[in-house]
């Protein structure tokens, strides 16, 4: 029996802080339907959502405050695909090098993984790295956390100089990138995420 055209995925956007806009523009790019996210509602209505960068202890106490904490931490841990940059990252990871006094997380990737670690904003950089099942891109680095250990369910997808750091990590429907893959109009990472989103559905 012939089935109609599958519905594009919907994505949210965690719209607390940080390059939200982009990152909508850049799903949309990539054949999904995206929302912003900022309430318990709109979180269960999507089939996964995108955690932009910014700043990982403000974006922690945001949550908080909006309840979110909560019921981020439960759909990651219900199998929910989600994709974190930069503060993203730091927000799936389990453990935080650097962090302030109290600092939480959502978790989800067994990684260790240290704020700021390439320096301040001044330190900003850019860098061409290659990326498992994406292929050479220009990455934008902000204030940029690294990996600085992942657990053996965790898949090393890209590194960066100096010192050969990993930037770019996937575990299951999880993924994460210290670079800012929005600011480039290079779409092949959301590309990559909205296709890990499809085939958890």
């Amino acid at each position: 029996m012939p089935t109609g055209p599958t519905r594009p995925p919907l994505i949210g956007v965690l719209a607390l802080q940080g390059d939200v806009r982009e990152h909508v523009r850049a799903l949309e790019a990539a054949g999904a339907r995206a929302l912003a996210v900022r309430r318990p509602a709109e979180l269960a209505a999507v089939d996964g959502l995108v955690i932009p960068g910014g700043e990982s202890t403000t974006m922690w106490k945001l949550a908080d405050t909006f309840e979110l904490l909560e019921p981020l931490r439960l759909r990651i841990k219900e199998g929910m695909p989600a994709y974190g940059s930069c503060a993203g990252m730091i927000m799936l990871a389990d453990r935080i090098a650097g962090g302030i006094d109290g600092q939480q997380t959502l978790g989800g990737i067994d990684m260790d993984v240290r704020r700021n670690a390439f320096g301040r904003q001044i330190d900003s950089f850019e860098s061409d790295i290659d990326l498992t099942g994406v292929g050479r891109l220009r990455a934008v680095f902000i204030r940029a956390p690294w990996v600085e250990r992942v657990g053996p369910g965790v898949e090393v997808l890209g590194r960066a100089e100096p010192g050969d750091r990993i930037v770019a990590v996937r575990q299951g429907p999880l993924l994460a990138t210290s670079f800012h893959p929005e600011l480039t109009g290079d779409g092949r990472v959301h590309s990559y995420f909205v296709e890990l989103v499809r085939r958890a559905h």
